[in-house]
């Protein structure tokens, strides 16, 4: 019988909450694999914190191994098998960008600096506070002791909205679209691609879809849902954050028989810097992470690709002296 230690950050957040059932009672590891929980958050937090603790006892799961509240970042890191960085400050009305990424970076320096010291390099780390990618950053300029190819930021919520919104444009399920990926950034400049994309059991292209409607209505719809959500429920994403932090968790342990969208820091074919996390079409085949190089890129997909790269280089700009620690 295996064990797994997985530690959420933020844990006692609406993500959270919504993220440790879907881990507890779906199939991520084999079943006589048990789990303990870490959840990890500010002092104050302590309180709900235990609410949740009792909520998730009561559920009785049969794979759960065990469970720590802390406030203790070092506690909670320490012998951790997947460390899920959820925690991180969001963005108040007036505050800029600017001012979000120095915060953040702050935290997520402070954590990159305990898991440094208390984390085998075989653990892998995802980060999903924003601004994901650049939060990603800090994490691998401090956790020097993690390679590079352990830490990747969360896109696949992004991948989601783009199959649920093709689908829904198609009249058919997502499960029937397969190579549609997200590149670049979390962030109004991403660009979901459907240059590649398949429909349908026979893997039959995208031939319906007119080019107006891509670039005018399905491009800015993925890029601003986020917004149109907070619009309409007046609260930011977190059920569907939650679950495609647990698809995201599940392929990295499975792997994909599909193309994958993840923030990753490596080389590639498309001239884009490998000194930023930046979300390519990737395929994940026993834990392993590729960049699916090569691929026929038109002058317009570039375009969004280097726009969303220009991005993430000015926002690595803007801690870089926090980088030099």
């Amino acid at each position: 019988m295996g064990k797994k230690i997985i530690t959420i950050t933020g844990a006692a957040g609406n993500i959270a909450y919504s993220l440790i059932f879907r881990i507890l009672s779906g199939n991520i590891f084999p079943e006589n694999t048990k789990i303990q929980l870490n959840l990890l958050d500010i002092t104050d937090a302590l309180p709900v914190l235990k609410g949740v603790k009792y909520e998730i006892e009561d559920c009785a799961f049969p794979n759960l191994d065990n469970i720590i509240i802390t406030d203790n970042s070092e506690l909670a890191f320490t012998g951790s098998d997947y460390i899920l960085l959820v925690g991180a400050k969001p963005r108040s009305k007036g505050m800029q960008r600017a001012d979000l990424l120095l915060d953040n970076a702050n935290i997520f320096q402070k954590h990159a600096a305990i898991i440094n010291q208390c984390v085998s390099s075989d653990a892998k780390i995802i980060v999903v506070g924003n601004p994901a990618n650049t939060n990603a950053l800090i994490v691998q300029n401090f956790a020097t002791n993690i390679p590079s190819k352990n830490i990747t930021s969360l896109m696949k919520l992004d991948q989601n909205r783009a199959k649920s919104i093709l689908s829904n444009k198609l009249n058919t399920s997502v499960s029937e679209i397969s190579q549609l990926v997200v590149w670049g950034n979390h962030s109004a400049t991403q660009f979901p691609d459907l240059n590649h994309s398949l429909v349908s059991n026979n893997n039959e292209p995208i031939k319906s879809l007119d080019q107006k409607w891509i670039e005018d209505t399905f491009i800015p719809r993925v890029q601003k849902r986020g917004a149109e959500i907070i619009e309409h429920r007046g609260k930011s994403s977190a059920a569907s954050a939650a679950s495609a932090i647990y698809d995201h968790l599940y392929i990295l342990v499975n792997g994909s028989k599909d193309w994958e969208s993840m923030g990753v820091m490596m080389k590639n074919t498309y001239g884009i810097s490998d000194e930023i996390f930046f979300s390519f079409p990737l395929q994940i085949l026993d834990s392993n992470i590729g960049i699916i190089n090569g691929l026929d890129v038109s002058e317009i997909s570039m375009k969004y690709i280097k726009d969303s790269e220009k991005e993430l280089l000015m926002e690595r700009d803007i801690i870089k002296d926090i980088l030099k620690g």
